[in-house]
């Protein structure tokens, strides 16, 4: 017998397989190594049968053969080794732990524990042969009681497992949500059919991944460099104390209203609050309510369901409430959402839920809000065009920042980093900006704030080519100023400040102001915001009278 026909006539006459579920037996296993030659699986088979002992499994490779038979005596099994090796053409039995296959199955099964997806395969009949851990924890059922059901038991007759098996197709990240008695899940979804060397489907293998990974996944992959309170750039009393109530409502879940003009870093402080929270693994997902037209805007809040429109993706497509659950919704320029979503926007508050354009389904959400707005709220529900109900929800704890014109202090530091950012981002080395400039720069009224600010310091470090900002590189929004041609950069006399010195003075004006203000080093560090040895090695630095100590403030 050769040894193709010897793996034939294992497989239909002498293999039995024993599975989970049925009678446990204690098995012994055998390697036979041996020369191939015809009639030799015959042979070995012969000398196990005629004891009347059961064999449980034969597996033949080349000039390997690997017998599992049912345990006998110890005496016994000596015997039987001894003829074993008896056998022409046998070179070696040795007792081994674990059949080829076994080990095999163990590997995969290593594999299927080990895979951050969810792994379901069924046969031609559709009866459940895998199930790996994650496909537990997402649909939330054991592989003991789903193990040999019907799939569509199990999830639904509407599955795209079902459809492969029927015409052999593939099919990439379906999206799926399916209710069973254990609830809702929510997952995506990838499939292949397992076919024979004849085209034959032997049945289907599918991934399952739950919705919450695959945005965690998308958003770390697309997420933005994020901005904490560090970044923010202050040393106004104001700020400060902004900054503070900012800081302690970031540790809560509480919905937040950033109000203020525009420019003024109302989605930085958003950032910072979610970056502070316990959500800040969590997606941050900002959209502006203004920017997109009103029938956009729903479905990208609120997805759509498969076919909800003329021109809608196959399949539908989940909203930003979805994608942000766990996370952060930021809604900037809140005063532009039209009245119907108002309604809707407000049902999601109340209920947790959401529910797609055309769908059917309520889809739970966790989502903290914080919205934004330039707009006078309060004259706007006067006039009815915001909802008050809507307004309640939303103001819970409202934020003001205040114009940059409010607080002169903060210039002189928000323009030192700008100078530095652009000088690097320009590849030019501004190291200085004059008296006469930062004097421009403070007495103007900035009704673009922050961001107009920004603007000008950019304009200036493209047009200075020495070390300096000079007072007509100050090119004002409101006109201002020279034009662009007339302004005369080589050969300039005025009197020049160092970053380090314009910083220094400003500096110099909060600390004067607030020792003067709280009267002790304690108080005055704490309403700065940092410690009692930083202000007193700042008085020391630059020459302050502590106010404990007596006398007035050096300076003044």
């Amino acid at each position: 017998m050769s040894y193709q026909q010897g793996m034939i006539f294992a497989a239909r006459i002498l293999l039995i397989k024993w599975t989970k579920g049925t009678m446990q037996v204690k098995t012994l296993r055998f390697r036979i190594q041996f020369n191939d030659r015809v009639g030799i699986v015959l042979d070995v088979s012969k000398v196990v049968s005629v004891k009347n002992i059961n064999i449980i499994s034969l597996q033949v490779l080349p000039n390997d053969m690997y017998l599992e038979i049912e345990a006998v005596p110890a005496a016994d099994c000596r015997r039987l080794e001894k003829e074993l090796a008896q056998i022409p053409e046998v070179r070696a039995v040795e007792r081994i732990d674990m059949m080829p296959h076994e080990e095999g199955e163990r590997k995969v099964k290593a594999v299927l524990d080990s895979v951050s997806e969810g792994i379901i395969a069924i046969d031609k009949r559709g009866l459940i042969t895998i199930f790996n851990p994650v496909c537990e924890k997402i649909l939330r059922c054991s592989a003991e009681e789903v193990m040999g059901r019907h799939v569509s038991e199990v999830l639904s007759e509407n599955i795209p497992m079902l459809k492969s098996l029927k015409n052999g197709k593939s099919y990439d990240n379906k999206e799926m949500i399916v209710s069973t008695p254990r609830g809702r899940h929510h997952y995506l979804t990838t499939g292949r059919p397992i076919v024979d060397e004849h085209k034959r489907i032997l049945g289907v293998v599918a991934t399952i991944k739950d919705m919450s990974q695959v945005r965690d996944l998308v958003y770390s992959i697309t997420q933005p460099a994020m901005i904490t309170f560090d970044d923010i750039i202050y040393g106004s009393r104001e700020m400060i104390q902004i900054v503070e109530l900012a800081r302690r409502v970031a540790r809560s879940d509480t919905t937040v209203m950033i109000r203020g003009e525009s420019g003024t870093g109302k989605e930085l402080f958003a950032r910072s609050i979610h970056m502070a929270s316990p959500r800040r693994n969590k997606p941050f997902v900002p959209l502006n309510c203004a920017a997109l037209p009103e029938s956009l805007l729903e479905s990208e809040l609120f997805g759509y369901a498969d076919g909800a429109f003329t021109g809608a993706k196959k399949g539908g497509k989940q909203g930003l409430f979805e994608f942000a659950n766990d996370g952060t919704l930021f809604l900037d320029e809140i005063g532009e959402l039209p009245p119907h979503l108002q309604a809707k926007l407000l049902r999601v508050l109340q209920d947790g839920k959401v529910r797609r354009i055309g769908g059917r389904n309520e889809i739970a959400v966790n989502v903290r809000i914080i919205a934004a707005t330039n707009r006078n709220l309060e004259e706007m529900l006067k006039r009815g065009d915001f909802r008050k109900d809507l307004y309640y929800r939303l103001n819970v704890f409202p934020i003001s920042i205040p114009p940059l014109r409010e607080r002169p202090e903060d210039i002189p530091l928000l323009a030192q980093y700008l100078v530095e950012k652009f000088a690097r981002r320009l590849g030019k080395t501004v190291t200085g900006i004059s008296g006469g400039a930062m004097e421009k720069l403070i007495k103007y009224s900035w009704a673009g704030n922050v961001r107009e600010l920004e603007n000008v310091i950019e304009r200036a470090i493209n047009l200075v080519e020495g070390e300096a900002i000079l007072p007509e590189h100050i090119i004002l929004d409101h006109g201002t100023g020279p034009q662009l041609e007339q302004v005369n950069i080589p050969g300039s006399r005025q009197e020049v400040s160092t970053l380090k010195e314009v910083a220094a003075a400003a500096e110099i004006k909060v600390l004067k102001a607030a020792l003067k203000r709280c009267g002790t080093v304690r108080r005055a560090a704490k309403a700065l915001g940092v410690s009692h040895t930083t202000v007193l090695n700042k008085i020391k630095k630059y020459n302050l009278t502590n106010p404990e100590e007596g006398g007035s403030t050096a300076g003044e």
